[in-house]
């Protein structure tokens, strides 16, 4: 379809299928915001160890309650992707990786990354425990 001039109009973003770096790159952001959120939740969980022993077993019984692990679970998860994340972020701010082959394998490697490093931490924490 195109306009007076003769130039196609953009497509709506129904239609428009975004790049998977641009996707990691909102996600990124989105776990940037989900970091500051968690962190929330594990500063009042030290709060609580330094008040009282009351405290501390409120925080510790919600945070050991299975929502509480889904959320510990998905901070582990968004800090994870992340780190890796911005570790790619890096390769690209020296000049690197930019081809489009390597910026779909960095992709890749960013997302496994991120899972492997959580179930690992998750296994290795839930046998320590």
């Amino acid at each position: 379809m195109a306009n007076g001039s003769g130039r196609p109009l953009s497509p709506h973003l129904q239609v428009y299928k975004l790049p998977r770096t641009a996707i990691l790159s909102i996600t990124h952001r989105i776990t940037g915001v989900g970091l500051a959120v968690g962190t929330l939740l594990l500063t009042w969980w030290l709060v609580a160890a330094a008040t009282s022993p009351t405290a501390f077993a409120r925080a510790q019984g919600f945070i050991g309650s299975f929502f509480g692990l889904l959320l510990l679970f998905g901070w582990s998860l968004a800090l994870y992707y992340h780190l890796c994340n911005g570790i790619r972020h890096l390769v690209w701010d020296a000049g690197k990786s930019f081809e489009l082959s390597e910026a779909e394998r960095g992709n890749q490697i960013v997302v496994i990354a991120a899972g492997v490093l959580t179930v690992l931490t998750w296994i290795i924490g839930l046998i320590a425990w």
